[in-house]
Protein backbone atom coordinates (compact mmCIF):
# COMPACT_ATOMS: atom_id res chain seq x y z
CA UNK A 1 0.00 0.00 0.00
CA UNK A 2 1.31 3.31 -1.28
CA UNK A 3 0.91 5.99 1.54
CA UNK A 4 0.20 9.85 -0.15
CA UNK A 5 2.50 12.85 0.76
CA UNK A 6 0.59 14.35 3.64
CA UNK A 7 1.26 10.64 5.36
CA UNK A 8 4.96 10.52 4.86
CA UNK A 9 5.23 14.16 6.20
CA UNK A 10 3.17 13.10 9.51
CA UNK A 11 5.12 9.79 9.86
CA UNK A 12 8.44 12.04 9.39
CA UNK A 13 7.41 14.64 11.99
CA UNK A 14 6.22 12.00 14.13
CA UNK A 15 9.21 9.92 14.43
CA UNK A 16 11.19 12.75 14.56
CA UNK A 17 9.09 13.65 17.81
CA UNK A 18 9.78 10.37 19.28
CA UNK A 19 13.86 10.71 18.45
CA UNK A 20 14.54 14.21 19.85
CA UNK A 21 12.15 14.70 22.26
CA UNK A 22 8.60 16.79 22.44
CA UNK A 23 10.15 19.48 23.73
CA UNK A 24 11.85 19.88 19.93
CA UNK A 25 8.46 20.27 18.70
CA UNK A 26 8.01 23.60 20.89
CA UNK A 27 11.04 25.35 18.99
CA UNK A 28 14.14 26.49 20.86
CA UNK A 29 13.79 26.77 24.49
CA UNK A 30 14.01 30.47 25.11
CA UNK A 31 17.22 32.00 26.62
CA UNK A 32 17.71 31.78 30.50
CA UNK A 33 17.73 35.49 31.98
CA UNK A 34 19.31 33.84 34.71
CA UNK A 35 22.58 31.87 33.70
CA UNK A 36 24.58 29.80 36.12
CA UNK A 37 27.37 31.58 37.40
CA UNK A 38 30.87 29.92 36.84
CA UNK A 39 32.50 28.96 40.07
CA UNK A 40 35.80 29.81 38.47
CA UNK A 41 36.39 33.11 38.88
CA UNK A 42 37.71 34.60 35.22
CA UNK A 43 41.32 36.50 35.13
CA UNK A 44 40.83 40.09 35.78
CA UNK A 45 41.89 41.91 32.80
CA UNK A 46 44.57 44.90 33.24
CA UNK A 47 42.81 47.68 30.70
CA UNK A 48 45.99 50.15 31.55
CA UNK A 49 48.49 50.80 29.22
CA UNK A 50 52.32 50.54 30.10
CA UNK A 51 53.53 53.55 28.14
CA UNK A 52 57.20 54.47 28.66
CA UNK A 53 58.11 57.88 29.77
CA UNK A 54 60.59 60.08 27.60
CA UNK A 55 62.74 59.82 30.85
CA UNK A 56 62.50 55.67 30.84
CA UNK A 57 63.25 56.19 26.83
CA UNK A 58 66.16 58.01 27.70
CA UNK A 59 68.07 56.12 30.25
CA UNK A 60 67.01 52.67 28.11
CA UNK A 61 68.82 54.52 25.07
CA UNK A 62 71.95 55.53 27.79
CA UNK A 63 72.38 52.29 28.81
CA UNK A 64 72.64 50.67 25.44
CA UNK A 65 75.21 53.29 24.47
CA UNK A 66 77.07 52.53 27.39
CA UNK A 67 77.14 49.02 26.59
CA UNK A 68 78.44 49.58 23.57
CA UNK A 69 81.25 51.86 24.97
CA UNK A 70 81.95 48.78 27.74
CA UNK A 71 85.65 47.69 27.32
CA UNK A 72 83.82 43.84 26.98
CA UNK A 73 81.71 44.30 24.06
CA UNK A 74 85.19 46.33 22.29
CA UNK A 75 87.22 43.45 23.29
CA UNK A 76 84.22 40.68 21.73
CA UNK A 77 83.83 43.04 18.11
CA UNK A 78 87.73 43.44 17.65
CA UNK A 79 87.58 39.54 18.53
CA UNK A 80 85.10 39.03 15.52
CA UNK A 81 85.97 41.98 12.74
CA UNK A 82 89.50 42.24 13.34
CA UNK A 83 90.68 38.81 14.76
CA UNK A 84 87.92 36.99 13.35
CA UNK A 85 88.07 34.43 15.91
CA UNK A 86 84.41 34.17 15.83
CA UNK A 87 83.79 31.21 18.96
CA UNK A 88 85.65 33.90 21.46
CA UNK A 89 83.73 36.83 20.27
CA UNK A 90 80.70 35.18 20.25
CA UNK A 91 81.21 33.66 23.89
CA UNK A 92 81.85 37.02 25.20
CA UNK A 93 78.89 38.77 23.85
CA UNK A 94 76.89 36.24 25.40
CA UNK A 95 78.92 36.40 28.89
CA UNK A 96 77.89 40.29 28.69
CA UNK A 97 74.00 38.90 29.03
CA UNK A 98 72.37 41.62 26.89
CA UNK A 99 71.47 39.16 24.18
CA UNK A 100 68.31 41.39 23.61
CA UNK A 101 70.59 44.27 22.59
CA UNK A 102 69.88 44.36 18.79
CA UNK A 103 73.93 45.03 18.61
CA UNK A 104 74.91 42.17 20.52
CA UNK A 105 72.66 39.90 19.00
CA UNK A 106 73.13 41.07 15.16
CA UNK A 107 77.41 40.73 16.02
CA UNK A 108 76.33 37.30 17.44
CA UNK A 109 73.93 36.48 14.05
CA UNK A 110 77.23 37.45 11.95
CA UNK A 111 79.70 35.70 13.83
CA UNK A 112 77.34 32.41 13.33
CA UNK A 113 77.09 32.91 9.96
CA UNK A 114 80.76 33.26 9.12
CA UNK A 115 81.36 29.91 10.98
CA UNK A 116 78.35 28.37 8.92
CA UNK A 117 76.19 28.10 11.55
CA UNK A 118 72.95 29.65 9.41
CA UNK A 119 70.30 28.37 11.54
CA UNK A 120 71.46 29.92 14.85
CA UNK A 121 72.22 33.48 12.99
CA UNK A 122 68.95 34.09 11.64
CA UNK A 123 67.81 32.68 15.64
CA UNK A 124 70.06 35.97 15.84
CA UNK A 125 69.58 38.26 13.51
CA UNK A 126 65.67 37.61 13.74
CA UNK A 127 65.94 38.70 17.51
CA UNK A 128 67.91 41.74 17.31
CA UNK A 129 65.07 42.99 14.63
CA UNK A 130 62.91 41.97 17.62
CA UNK A 131 64.55 45.03 19.85
CA UNK A 132 64.51 46.90 17.13
CA UNK A 133 62.85 46.79 13.83
CA UNK A 134 64.62 49.63 12.41
CA UNK A 135 68.28 47.74 12.78
CA UNK A 136 69.77 48.95 9.23
CA UNK A 137 72.55 46.67 10.00
CA UNK A 138 70.84 43.80 10.87
CA UNK A 139 68.55 44.19 7.90
CA UNK A 140 71.61 44.30 5.83
CA UNK A 141 73.30 41.31 7.29
CA UNK A 142 70.45 39.63 7.09
CA UNK A 143 69.93 40.61 3.39
CA UNK A 144 73.46 38.72 2.75
CA UNK A 145 72.20 35.74 4.52
CA UNK A 146 69.77 35.40 2.33
CA UNK A 147 71.89 36.09 -0.51
CA UNK A 148 74.06 33.29 0.74
CA UNK A 149 71.46 31.05 0.80
CA UNK A 150 70.96 31.28 -2.84
CA UNK A 151 67.49 33.82 -2.22
CA UNK A 152 68.32 36.99 -4.02
CA UNK A 153 64.62 37.79 -4.29
CA UNK A 154 64.36 38.07 -0.32
CA UNK A 155 67.97 40.19 -0.21
CA UNK A 156 66.64 42.49 -2.78
CA UNK A 157 63.74 42.84 -0.46
CA UNK A 158 65.68 43.73 2.84
CA UNK A 159 67.90 45.59 0.76
CA UNK A 160 64.60 48.36 -0.07
CA UNK A 161 63.78 47.82 3.18
CA UNK A 162 67.48 49.35 4.57
CA UNK A 163 67.21 52.02 1.89
CA UNK A 164 64.21 53.26 3.80
CA UNK A 165 66.06 52.91 6.60
CA UNK A 166 69.04 54.62 6.22
CA UNK A 167 69.10 55.71 2.13
CA UNK A 168 71.06 54.37 -0.68
CA UNK A 169 74.01 56.23 0.27
CA UNK A 170 74.79 54.09 3.98
CA UNK A 171 77.29 51.19 4.27
CA UNK A 172 74.46 49.27 5.28
CA UNK A 173 72.91 49.64 1.79
CA UNK A 174 76.01 49.52 -0.56
CA UNK A 175 77.55 46.34 1.05
CA UNK A 176 74.35 44.79 0.20
CA UNK A 177 73.81 45.60 -2.68
CA UNK A 178 77.49 44.46 -3.38
CA UNK A 179 76.58 41.11 -2.06
CA UNK A 180 73.86 40.72 -4.35
CA UNK A 181 75.08 42.14 -7.47
CA UNK A 182 78.42 39.34 -7.11
CA UNK A 183 81.16 42.43 -6.56
CA UNK A 184 81.78 41.59 -3.22
CA UNK A 185 81.62 38.95 -0.53
CA UNK A 186 80.89 39.92 3.16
Amino acid sequence: MRLRSIDCVLAAAAFALVVAGPASAMGPEPANPNPPQSTKSAPKQDNTKTSTTPDQKKKKKKDQQSLLESPDFRVAYDLIYTEHDYAAGIAKLRALQADDHPDVANLIGYASRKVGRYDDSKVWYERALAADPRHARTWSYYGMWHAEQGNLLKAKDYLTKVAGICGTGCKEYTELKGVIEGTRTY
